[in-house]
């Protein structure tokens, strides 16, 4: 449920404030929000990866075409892909990474600061 709820939390997050803050802003949002989360590092990469990387993916598509500009074609064709579906592909997966980075970064944060037991014994 955790998980399911990051993602959602991560997307909205990146929804909201992307548009009026810069992406390392946005990242250290997830951050924030995975060590108050507490996901567990594989749960939060995942959770963190996949909410920015489907909004980025989703953003590039969507502002391509309602533009209706031939300037991510013109993109694509320059940097060797051929099309802007590779760069399309390619921002979602830059998304996913930063985002993923992030929340695993929090989840890390959080980690450091739980109380490990002092009796190593089990109570004897």
């Amino acid at each position: 449920m955790k998980f399911i709820f990051f993602t959602f939390l991560t997307a909205l997050i990146v929804l909201v404030f992307n548009p009026f803050l810069p992406y390392w802003s946005v990242m250290l949002l997830i951050f924030i929000f995975a060590a108050i989360i507490g996901n567990k590092g594989a749960g939060a990469f995942f959770a963190g990866g996949l909410g920015m990387g489907l909004v980025w993916l989703g953003q590039s598509i969507y502002i391509s075409t309602v533009s209706g500009s031939s300037l991510p074609n013109k993109m694509g064709e320059l940097m060797g892909f051929g099309n802007e579906i590779a760069l399309f592909a390619i921002t979602g997966v830059l998304g996913f990474l930063l985002g993923a980075f992030s929340a695993l970064s929090g989840s890390f944060f959080r980690k450091l600061f739980k109380r490990k037991p002092d009796n190593i014994y089990g109570g004897y």
